[in-house]
């Protein structure tokens, strides 16, 4: 596979040496440099500390473009991880045992959401009732009837 010239992380010497130890384990820790970065005290933006393995740690100058860069860098990557984060989050609080069942796509689900209210209710119904529900033919009423009564 092809690796990285360079891995930036956030946080200090302690993540480095686990993500070092990782690069080791996957025999490319001498084509791969992994340089740490550790938010300055009180987590001042500008305060900024840089670990890379073989020199002391080190701190750019305020204004300098390259610390900027860094921190827009940065900015960037927590707003994705956040944002797909709390999208990965919502799919999950959205998700319902009728998703679980072949045969069921969104159209049948929300056909029978529309006439039982909740997924629950769905589990309860009959095949009878089921089969009332505009799409929902004997053999997918039996699906969704067989799916909440095998055990």
């Amino acid at each position: 596979p092809a690796w990285p010239d360079v891995i930036l992380g956030g946080g200090g010497e302690g993540q480095m040496t686990a993500v070092r130890q990782i690069l080791a384990d996957l025999g490319v820790e001498d084509r791969v440099v992994a340089i740490g970065i550790a938010k300055g005290p009180d987590r001042d933006a500008g305060r900024e500390r840089f670990f890379v393995k073989g020199r002391e740690s080190f701190m750019l100058p305020v204004r300098d473009p390259v610390l900027y860069f860094v921190q827009r860098l940065r900015d960037e990557v927590h707003r994705f991880a956040i944002g797909s984060h709390r999208a990965r989050r919502k799919k999950e609080m959205v998700k319902s045992p009728l998703d679980e069942i072949a045969g069921i796509g969104p159209g049948r689900k929300r056909a029978l959401l529309l006439a039982f209210g909740t997924a629950k209710a769905v589990s309860r119904a009959a095949v009878e009732d089921l089969v009332k529900v505009d799409g929902i033919s004997e053999h997918v009423a039996k699906l969704v009837y067989n799916h909440f009564h095998e055990s």
